[in-house]
């Protein structure tokens, strides 16, 4: 009976592992809460800092070879959204960009940032048209099977958003508010 008891606690702890979900976290983005200026955008009419925020994930499935996040505006008013943040070929060994990584030389060597919808490549922050009620910000960080995406920086975040959805093992979000 001891043994079966022990086998059986094994088994449970040994599955609970092996489903563990990804989880993204972040110091400067709180779960449904308005964007802090920070992380705003400077142009279009805004005057935020456009800073990218800092994002840390654990839980990643087994088999990862590398990661992207990807933050996006489903309630833009152009009827396909908006990509403000494309970052791929994140190492399998990393778990966390710092704040204000985009554009600062803070990510890892090899990592790539793709175009926004700004037209740039790098952060782009929240910017809704005024008068809009508050917009949903999604950042996604996605555990791939590839080591890298065949991309520059000068790939669209919707071809980015194709590449990182065919090689997903799994993926975690936090999504923030913001209007003005």
């Amino acid at each position: 009976m001891r043994f079966t008891t022990a086998l059986l606690a094994t088994s449970l702890i040994g599955a609970t592992a092996a489903h563990a979900e990804m989880k993204l976290t972040s110091t400067d983005l709180t779960a449904g809460k308005p964007m802090a200026d920070e992380q705003v955008f400077n142009g279009f009419g805004c005057s935020g800092k456009n800073i990218s925020p800092e994002l840390a994930w654990s839980g990643a499935p087994e088999g990862t070879k590398s990661f992207a996040v990807m933050a996006y505006d489903p309630d833009a008013p152009t009827g396909s959204g908006w990509w403000h943040w494309s970052v791929f070929n994140i190492p399998a060994n990393v778990s966390k960009i710092a704040t204000g990584a985009s554009g600062d030389k803070k990510l890892p060597d090899g990592v790539v940032e793709g175009r926004t919808d700004f037209g740039v490549s790098g952060y782009g922050g929240a910017c809704p048209p005024a008068g809009d009620r508050p917009h949903h910000y999604q950042f996604t960080v996605y555990a791939l099977s590839v080591d890298k995406l065949p991309l520059l920086d000068t790939a669209p975040a919707a071809m980015v958003g194709f590449y990182v959805r065919a090689n997903t093992l799994g993926k975690a979000s936090v999504e923030v508010t913001y209007g003005r």
